[in-house]
């Protein structure tokens, strides 16, 4: 798959304003920051998701080790191949997703067979067309409204965790509040920092108990059944494309880079099926941190902020090797904490969610009833709520639209016929 690209013009360096050890310094912050952001800010989510579907504690050091060392060499192939900055990270909304879940028929192998499907259906993404356009063709208030019900019961989080641990939860909380009123970025490493400091220093950790810290690739067997393939697959295909692999592409476009996005796509779908045995679920392009590594805080030459993303790639796959170390520590920690944690990563997410869920007042009620049934986890042949929840909306979305256009034909059938047969302005065609 090609990668055809156009880039913003070649910025000419003047004598004494960045020496080339500037910029690839400045390159090489950014690309350390945007890998210690990304994965600080949700890696929480990821191990809730993949525990939620049936990992053991080994499955889910190994799908998180996984997950990291694919982002890290799809961002270094993909920016090297193309010299754009090319950001890669796991589809956090369908962490998300996995979170809110009751789990699949199958088990965890089960789960696996669904992200490879998904990994195949973003291939084919890439190299089909159509399928993608027919992603983009869904209502955008129902994408947005199913988004914002997996996402609303993972942000009560932290409520919860001040509930069952005063000191802890407002600690962490206050944190993120603190360090987003400077610099909203921030705010969610922050709050990990301090959860850790807290953790540490009011619970009593058996590091006899914590287990092995070196990572340990894990293959699953995956397994196929209808259940995951509708209730995993297809919402995690949807929500990976919609919230993670099109918005990825609008920020590089943002910033004055205008890839081919089939290609980019087919990629990531790649790299996603190389991490699904071990436990992946999977990997897309990024949004928020691709800001970091295609903006000027990557250096001032466009040309040369490609170095960002390669040194994000790298980050990643170092930060992977940790992850049994990150599962060990989860795991030995009060629950509630961490997932207050992975609340509070998630609540822009959901504010955004529910922004454009709602945005359309035509198309608001069926919004609502995807949220509804979404939020209210019904699960009904071993299918989560979130295909439910897209159905439901989705149906009564279609069944305004059918009554609307047939009022239309009949307002027009009784105008006349000198009214049906006028001809249409140019214009308004």
């Amino acid at each position: 798959m090609p990668v055809r690209t156009t880039a913003p013009e070649p910025v000419r360096d003047e004598p004494g304003r960045d020496s080339a050890r500037s910029g690839l310094l400045r390159a090489s912050t950014a690309g350390l920051i945007a890998a210690f952001v990304g994965f600080s800010s949700s890696f929480a989510v990821v191990l809730e998701g993949l525990s939620k579907v049936g990992a053991s504690h080994a499955e889910a050091a190994s799908g998180l080790m996984a997950l990291c060392v694919a982002m890290g060499l799809c961002a270094i192939y993909l920016s090297l191949r193309s010299r754009l900055p090319i950001s890669i990270a796991w589809s956090t909304p369908g962490a998300a997703l996995l979170a809110g879940s009751a789990g699949t028929h199958g088990g965890f192998a089960a789960a696996v067979g669904a992200f490879l499907l998904t990994g195949v259906l973003v291939v084919i993404s890439g190299l089909w067309k159509p399928l993608g356009r027919w992603v983009s063709a869904i209502p955008k208030p129902l994408a947005n409204a199913m988004l914002a019900g997996i996402l609303l019961p993972l942000c009560l989080a932290p409520a919860h965790a001040v509930k069952s641990d005063p000191a802890v939860g407002l600690g962490v909380i206050l944190a993120w509040a603190v360090v987003g009123s400077v610099r909203k970025l921030y705010a969610v490493p922050a709050a990990v920092v301090v959860a850790v400091v807290l953790i540490a220093a009011t619970t009593h950790i058996d590091t006899a108990a914590l287990g092995p810290l070196w990572p340990h690739p894990v293959l699953v067997t995956p397994h196929f059944t209808a259940s995951a393939v509708i209730g995993i697959a297809l919402p995690l295909y949807v929500v990976t494309m919609a919230s993670q692999n099109i918005p990825g592409i609008a920020v590089l476009n943002v910033n004055g880079y205008h890839p081919e996005p089939g290609p980019l796509f087919g990629w990531t779908g790649v790299f996603s099926l190389l991490s699904a045995p071990f436990g992946g679920h999977a990997v897309n392009l990024a949004a928020i941190t691709a800001a970091l590594c295609a903006g000027e805080e990557a250096g001032p030459d466009p040309r040369k902020r490609y170095r960002a993303a390669v040194v994000a790639g790298g980050a990643y796959i170092l930060l992977g090797l940790g992850a049994a170390a990150a599962v060990a520590f989860v795991n030995a920690s009060p629950p509630n904490v961490i997932e207050a944690v992975a609340g509070l990563a998630l609540l822009g997410a959901l504010g955004n969610s529910l922004t454009g869920a709602m945005a359309d007042a035509d198309n608001r009620e069926s919004a609502v009833v995807t949220l509804v049934v979404t939020v209210s986890g019904v699960t009904f042949f071993g299918v989560s709520g979130a295909f439910w929840g897209l159905g439901a909306g989705g149906a009564l979305y279609a069944t305004r639209q059918w009554r609307a256009r047939r009022t239309e034909r009949a307002a027009a059938a009784d105008a006349g016929p000198e009214v049906a047969a006028r001809p249409v302005p140019e214009a308004d065609a």
